[in-house]
């Protein structure tokens, strides 16, 4: 995919205004009834007449290319279930990733529910963090003007993302302006590197899934830990991937790799948008966000693995060259892939069995740099290492976790039943333990101090903390009572235990959390 460097230099101002770099500048025309109507819709496709037409669970028009393809369904009991052991893990992220990591990367593999995939997403590739480190950061980038050679070139490209998706299918819509706002601030942010056309379908997914502000951190992590260099001026990195592939083809499928390389097809030729927009231009969207978990807990290798079993399974036998006999021919299979094989269950149980290391990733990477080292001399882009994955990004950028740890939002009463419990509220018998040892204390309390203990109190005076300070309530939170307006609908999920609550806190500043 080639990188936009905006040749033709910035656009001239119309005659309404110039492009300001903000929201404003994607907003409809001046007219104040047509602009009171489209805000009386509910979405950008009812703005653009969609409304009578169907949408798909994942919020694409049904019938459309990004709606096609035979989807996993998950009975909503295990669904419930799933959601009650993310949110444990979630609440507990510091814990389960430094003792549990196998087990998210199990949990990955069986799909994040969707109700938690954007808050999943944030947490494991870091972007939580990343946040939390830069407050106001994106603010400051969202204010500022932006590069004017930037800013023609990703309004040109707005309408191309997922067009038949209701957030992005009215142009000057809240989803372009909200991809616009985080594209531009990439920019400011890394103004070595600009913008890529490939960008734009990563931030419009994220953008799915989460706030731009979420949105434009997650991207940053992408960028940086995930897939360094690939959108850099001369898209090196992605060239030397390509020839990974390419080398770890040979030992998965020797069959389509000798069959390449009799056609004399370069790698780029096929894998490049597979690669830098991470196969969301190319799969099922079931299919998409099944390949999304996986990447953001076990990185790059995820890609390799899912471009080797698409490989290997339209050119990997005999009978499916007898209709590639040439260069187009081949081409062409590789762009219509066969969609038995892009469908979820079938291509998420390849990926996982298929055995592709990071180790076997990184020894091809160090083969490859030294032939192009020879062949054509230095990298001119000396990107950071590539991490391999959530443990990988956590291990070499520790975030402050204790303070990703929300507060409750709604207090009940200790001994109250949670809603949608039966019976009576049941403590555990270790809870039960430290309640009676809480209980012999204030009886202790309450008695008349001896002469001794008096004394000791007196000379204390008021440098000593009240005692008496009640023990935590149970939290439990209605995220339709406490959700901000303006924040998009949550989904709620039962917990592992009536004990165990989700103690969420639903401000503006922590609305992203179940952002859906």
């Amino acid at each position: 995919m080639a990188k936009s460097r905006g040749e033709n230099g910035p656009r001239a101002p119309a005659a309404g205004g110039s492009l300001s770099g903000t929201r404003e500048s994607l907003a409809p025309g001046p007219d104040a009834a047509a602009a009171d109507e489209l805000s009386s819709l509910g979405s950008d496709s009812e703005a653009n007449g969609f409304a009578e037409r169907r949408i798909d669970k994942f919020g694409f028009i049904v019938g459309s290319q990004g709606a096609e393809g035979a989807q996993e369904e998950v009975p909503l009991e295990v669904l419930r279930q799933r959601e009650s052991k993310w949110l444990d893990m979630l609440n507990n992220w510091d814990k389960w990733m430094a003792k549990k990591h196998k087990k998210i990367r199990l949990r990955c593999q069986k799909g994040i529910p969707p109700s938690l995939r954007g808050r999943a997403w944030q947490y494991l590739s870091g972007g939580k963090v990343k946040l939390q480190q830069n407050p106001g950061k994106f603010d400051e980038l969202d204010m500022s003007p932006g590069d004017p050679k930037w800013l023609d070139v990703i309004e040109r490209d707005l309408h191309r993302q997922f067009p038949f998706h209701e957030m992005f299918v009215s142009r000057g819509g809240h989803g372009q302006q909200d991809l616009f706002r985080v594209l531009k601030a990439y920019t400011l942010y890394r103004p070595e590197e600009g913008y890529c056309q490939a960008q734009a379908p990563i931030a419009a997914v994220l953008l799915m899934h989460m706030p731009a502000e979420q949105a434009f951190w997650c991207l940053v992590q992408i960028c940086e830990k995930y897939l360094p260099g690939y959108y850099s001026e001369k898209l090196e990195a992605i060239q030397l991937d390509g020839e990974i592939l390419f080398s770890l083809l040979q030992k998965v499928s020797p069959v389509a790799h000798k069959h390449l390389s009799q056609q004399k097809i370069d790698p780029l030729l096929y894998m490049t948008e597979w690669f830098m927009c991470a196969f969301s231009r190319t799969l099922p969207w079931s299919s998409v966000l099944r390949v999304w978990d996986m990447f953001f807990c076990e990185g790059v290798k995820i890609i390799f693995r899912v471009g080797l079993v698409l490989l290997k399974h339209a050119l990997g036998s005999p009978e499916k060259l007898k209709a590639c006999q040439g260069q187009y021919e081949t081409i062409e299979r590789l762009r219509s892939l066969s969609p038995k094989i892009m469908q979820e269950a079938f291509l998420v149980q390849e990926v996982v069995e298929l055995p592709v290391t990071e180790r076997q990733i990184e020894r091809e990477h160090l083969i490859q740099l030294r032939r192009w080292q020879e062949t054509r001399g230095e990298l001119q882009c000396h990107s950071p290492p590539r991490l391999h994955g959530a443990k990988a990004i956590l291990e070499a950028e520790p975030g402050p976790w204790p303070t990703l740890q929300p507060s409750p939002s709604i207090r009940l009463p200790p001994d109250a039943p949670l809603p949608g419990s039966k019976g009576k509220y049941k403590p555990p018998k270790q809870v039960q333990k430290e309640q009676r040892k809480q209980a012999k204390a204030s009886g202790q309390r309450d008695k008349p101090p001896t002469p001794s203990q008096a004394k000791v109190a007196a000379a204390a005076g008021d440098t000593c903390p009240p005692r008496d300070v009640p023990p935590k309530d149970l939290v439990y939170q209605d995220p339709q009572d406490s959700a901000p307006q303006d924040s998009a609908p949550q989904d709620s999920a039962p917990q592992d235990s009536a004990y165990h609550c989700s103690q969420e806190s639903l401000t503006s500043q922590e609305s992203e959390d179940t952002y859906l």
